[in-house]
């Protein structure tokens, strides 16, 4: 089931955003209340768990006696459910570490701190005790480390709902390196099982270790049954002696041996914490300079005066019982007098003294009570309420609240109903409001790694409309709402829209319209213009657009430019000389130039047949322009006929003779002289000549 809720909603109000833990029984989420606008974690029972109907009856019920207990030191629950056949409970989300990962990070933990949190735990089990809760899985997973230096106990209510799980016994009698004897054996417990639970919490935070392991559960929980735990000290040899006593009291095997509430071991702490003397188990009772006060001197380690074996006269010598007595002259007698005297009177000089000092201290015992609340106060209200009690008012710490507002106390330190004599410091914790989270750059992320970037610092990403744009890839971020770098509460939405790409349009085709239409009617359709070269052309008039780039009908990012080529007309060439050439000659030298070719006829007496007589174009003229050459045919017949700038050929005769008739290509005959297109020759007779011509 492990992160398949992100991203559902329990009762249409709790969005869930972010997997934050799993246990053996439930997962946590990370959710924001959509209606009152606050993150909070979200306890999803598991499924093997949630279909067994007494479990789920008997959660309900814890539950409900969960959110009664008020403590600053537990966990808040807010709300219960379920939805489509999921269970869950809606707590406050704690921010910080618990205390496992702390001693993990740290190892040991200083004593005085252990302490505090000690005595914290207590108070927090005081209030559940109270109700008849017992937690029956105190552990340091269990105990929250908040920003300010307080701890929040969660799961209250939930183990004793593991707990009442007939057919689950097994598996369901906590955690073993902590659990009691008792609990072990699977007798009844009581509020002296969470005491023992706490011992060993206390104990691992000040070793680093803990005081009972093994391979498995079960050879832990006969250890926590059968054996006795190292002292403290022979693992930390600096450790307080009177903080051990207190750990190895509460872990005590036989619960009627442990402190009987949790308000007695608090106050056993917060008498370590505060230096008074305190008799816990066997440990010696210590005096304020924290000396301990051993047991009495045996004989032998005072001086002692020895009464006379018998009496003596003047200055004789006696020998009584193996010991000799001399007997002192009247010279020696008086000073001995003197000396007792002397005695006698630093002896009195002394009882004095000390009854002058036990009267002093008597008038002067600081006053002791217990610290007030003052959580929600003004600095200036504490300060009164500190004052007025006794106490003086320490330092002051800035913290993160999300209860107490701006400028308010939300704790001290020692926390408040620890008791301390008159006269002691008290610092402050005082509320700068909401945490706020600055928002992430999230420009050029894809969508995956900007929802991660935001669910991370507890923000909640939105995914906005897609916008176009030049500068951003296609399906990366290219705008969000709020900007970087904007402070915001957590939980708050940050909307982002990703790249659609360029915004691109379909270029219009302008080939064959003026400079300026063209330029009009691209600038129109978004685009930039630059006229680029000038070139002749055929077919296209001076002035118009010969050619664009892009080509018309492509599409291009809006704004972009399109280059224009210009006709400047059609060029102009020279045109070669091709008179005297043949036909073919001409016609090749003037093709290659780039001209057409026309061609025409005529007679010539002087151009031999087939060469080029004259050119209808000289100098320069338009490439691709029409050029007109004309051919020879050579000499023009003297006949009647004409001449037929077709014909291949032609006859001529004259005389008066007769002559053979020859129709020609025309189908003509004729007497004398004839001329047609008949290749042939033809013959005449008489007095006339006949001949031949090309």
């Amino acid at each position: 089931m492990s992160g398949n809720m992100v991203g559902r909603v329990f009762n249409d109000r709790y969005q869930i955003t972010e997997l934050i833990g799993v246990g053996g029984m439930a997962e946590v989420y990370k959710a924001l209340d959509r209606v009152l606008g606050r993150t909070v974690a979200v306890k999803v029972m598991l499924p093997q768990y949630a279909s067994d109907q007494d479990f789920r009856q008997r959660f309900r019920q814890e539950a409900a006696s969960a959110a009664n207990l008020s403590s600053p030191f537990i966990v808040n629950v807010y709300d219960w459910g379920q939805d489509n056949g999921t269970y869950f409970i809606v707590m406050e989300f704690v921010r910080g570490v618990d205390l496992k990962t702390a001693i993990k990070e740290r190892g040991p933990i200083n004593q005085r701190k252990v302490a505090e949190i000690g005595a914290q735990v207590c108070q927090a089990l005081s209030v559940a005790h109270g109700q008849d809760i017992i937690h029956r899985d105190i552990k340091p997973q269990n105990i929250m480390m908040q920003p300010d230096g307080n701890i929040k106990v969660m799961d209250f209510g939930i183990a004793r709902a593991k707990n009442s799980l007939k057919s689950k016994t097994a598996s369901v009698l906590g955690t073993a390196h902590y659990i009691s004897p008792e609990q072990a054996q699977g007798k009844e417990l009581s509020a002296t099982s969470d005491i023992y639970s706490l011992g060993i919490v206390l104990y691992e935070a000040v070793t680093g270790k803990l005081p009972f392991d093994g391979p498995d559960s079960v050879s832990v929980a006969t250890k926590q049954v059968n054996e006795l735990p190292v002292p403290p000290h022979e693992i930390k040899p600096d450790i307080d002696p009177a903080l051990e006593a207190i750990i190895m009291q509460a872990m005590e095997k036989d619960p009627s041996r442990r402190f009987l509430t949790a308000n007695d071991m608090k106050q056993a702490l917060n008498n370590y914490l505060t230096g008074r003397t305190s008799n816990i188990g066997n440990e010696p009772t210590r005096n304020m300079a924290g000396y301990a006060a051993g047991p009495a001197m045996a004989q032998g380690d005072q001086t002692e005066v020895m009464p006379p074996q018998g009496q003596g006269n003047g200055n004789s010598n006696r020998t009584g019982q193996g010991r000799t007595i001399k007997t002192e002259s009247p010279k020696q007698a008086r000073r001995r007098e003197k000396k007792r005297k002397a005695l006698i009177a630093l002896g009195v000089i002394a009882a004095i003294l000390a009854v002058i000092g036990i009267a002093y201290a008597i008038t002067h015992t600081p006053r002791t009570g217990e610290i007030p609340d003052v959580t929600g106060q003004s600095v200036q209200q504490a300060t009164t309420t500190l004052e007025a009690a006794g106490y003086t008012v320490g330092t002051q710490t800035q913290v993160f609240s999300d209860n107490i507002g701006s400028g308010s106390v939300v704790s001290t330190d020692p926390p408040a109903g620890t008791q301390a004599d008159s006269g002691t410091r008290v610092n402050l914790n005082v509320s700068k409001g909401r945490e706020q989270i600055e928002v992430p750059d999230l420009s050029g992320m894809t969508e995956d790694q900007a929802r991660s970037a935001l669910t991370r610092l507890g923000l909640t990403p939105n995914a906005g409309n897609t916008v176009a744009s030049d500068t951003v890839d296609e399906g990366r971020v290219a705008s969000q709402d709020p900007a970087s770098g904007t402070r915001v509460d957590p939980g708050a939405t940050v909307t982002y829209s990703l790249s659609s790409g360029p915004d691109e349009v379909t270029i219009p085709d302008v080939t064959g319209q003026s400079r300026s239409s063209a330029t009009s009617t691209l600038q129109a359709a978004g685009f930039t213009v630059q006229i680029g070269q000038t070139v002749s052309s055929q077919s296209v008039s001076a002035g118009n657009v010969v050619s664009q780039s892009p080509a018309g009908g492509t599409r291009a990012r809006s704004g972009s430019t399109i280059t224009l080529t210009i006709s400047s007309g059609p060029s102009q060439v020279q045109v070669p000389n091709v008179v005297g050439m043949t036909q073919s000659s001409a016609t090749s030298s003037l093709e290659n130039a780039g001209f057409r070719v026309s061609v025409t006829t005529d007679y010539s007496n002087s151009v031999a047949r087939g060469t080029v007589i004259s050119q209808s174009v000289t100098g320069s003229a338009n490439s691709g322009s029409t050029i007109t050459i004309t051919v020879s045919q050579g000499p023009q017949s003297t006949g009647t006929s004409g001449s037929n700038s077709s014909s291949t050929g032609t006859n001529s005769g004259s005389g008066s003779g007769s002559s053979s008739s020859q129709q020609n290509q025309s189908g003509q005959s004729g007497t004398g002289g004839n001329s047609g297109s008949n290749s042939g020759s033809s013959s005449s007779s008489g007095s006339g000549s006949s001949g031949t011509s090309r």
